[in-house]
């Protein structure tokens, strides 16, 4: 197999880059796929690091751009094949046993939770697969909810190949300034955890509000 070049093998001589660089020098396209299934197990494990530096490798000959596609688009489904068995595991019962311990929540919001995913699971299931941080964690309610699973395939499917083929281009047209993706994407990716941590704040005030109210009523 074909080495990294020098400019690759120097620029991610470390870390996650260069975890990253080795699997895929070493076992080539297959390499890529196992990376990007453990980063679907693993979110801190960043997709906008690890593709486009695929993408890059494809540039440079290490592997064909259509093997970049293909075995990172097969790493993406095994990755949320397996966290949807975690959310089919642990299945319906035992979400509602652990959410009725949980302070501050109450089981209606779950079931209002599992009727929007209900009504709306098949686009959260394929869009979220190119948001980031929730690319990963919206296999376990599909799992949870017993989405069927050939559904579940294949919109994970399309939506992984949508996200891997944009990021994988971009390390491909790009070249040894791949790390780009990982500045502009990071941005995004912060950009949807301030939203998801402001949206939570705002939920647990409007909670304990609520619960304050109850609690005067109750005394009154």
């Amino acid at each position: 197999m074909t080495p990294f070049p020098t400019a690759l093998a120097q620029e991610p001589a470390g870390g996650i880059a260069g975890w990253a660089a080795g699997l895929v020098d070493t076992l080539g396209g297959p390499g890529a796929g196992l990376a990007i299934a453990l980063e679907n197990l693993f979110p801190p494990l960043p997709s906008e690091v690890i593709l486009p530096l695929t993408g890059f490798a494809a540039g440079q000959g290490v592997l064909s751009l259509s093997a970049a596609l293909v075995w990172t688009t097969l790493g993406s489904v095994v990755g949320a094949l397996a966290l949807y068995g975690i959310g089919a595991l642990f299945g319906r019962e035992r979400m509602h046993a652990l959410w009725a311990r949980l302070p501050l929540v109450k089981v209606a919001d779950l079931e209002r939770t599992e009727a929007w995913f209900r009504r709306h699971g098949t686009k959260a299931v394929l869009l979220g697969r190119m948001v980031p941080i929730f690319r990963s964690l919206i296999s376990v309610p599909a799992g949870v909810e017993r989405m069927p699973v050939p559904l579940f395939l294949l919109l994970t499917t399309v939506g992984s190949l949508v996200w891997n083929s944009v990021l994988v281009l971009a390390g491909y047209a790009l070249g040894d300034r791949w790390e780009l993706v990982e500045a502009y994407v990071g941005v995004a990716s912060k950009a949807v955890v301030a939203l998801v941590l402001a949206a939570g704040a705002t939920w647990l005030t409007v909670r304990l509000r609520s619960r304050g109210a109850e609690a005067r009523h109750r005394r009154s």
